[in-house]
């Protein structure tokens, strides 16, 4: 296995998915370096239902993501500048090179265990809250 950060050195904060009048509260990880985007969840074998990784770019841009030397089944929120979520990629098939894109400008990315997305009624268009993106 290559050489990895253990993901207790990345910095924690909570992230909030609000879906029309639920507000589902997530504790992630935040991936904010080209090297901690690279590696992303990469190695883990479980992932509880109440923790997820936040992707922070440099830019707003198209984004896209595979699931290499993942293990375990994600749901990719791809988040728009102003946190509005523009699309949800459920239930991503561990350890598969197949692209999963942005389809449009996105400024991160928060991925959760799957299946998390459907169990909460998360979809395009439901608002995520973390100060890397503007509240408007």
């Amino acid at each position: 296995m290559p050489l990895h950060e253990p993901l207790e050195r990345y910095e924690q904060a909570q992230v909030v998915i609000e879906s029309g009048t639920r507000r589902h509260p997530f504790r992630a990880w935040i991936a904010d370096t080209p090297e901690r985007r690279e590696q992303g969840l990469m190695w883990i074998r479980s992932l509880p239902a109440d923790r997820g990784m936040l992707f922070i770019f440099d830019r707003p841009q198209p984004v896209s993501f595979w699931m290499k030397n993942t293990y375990v089944s994600l749901d990719l929120m791809f988040v728009a500048p102003d946190g509005r979520i523009i699309r949800v990629a459920e239930n991503a098939e561990p350890l598969s090179l197949r692209n999963i894109d942005s389809m449009g400008i996105a400024l991160g990315v928060f991925e959760v265990r799957g299946g998390t997305a459907k169990r909460l009624g998360i979809r395009a268009g439901d608002r995520l809250r973390h100060p890397a993106f503007a509240a408007r």
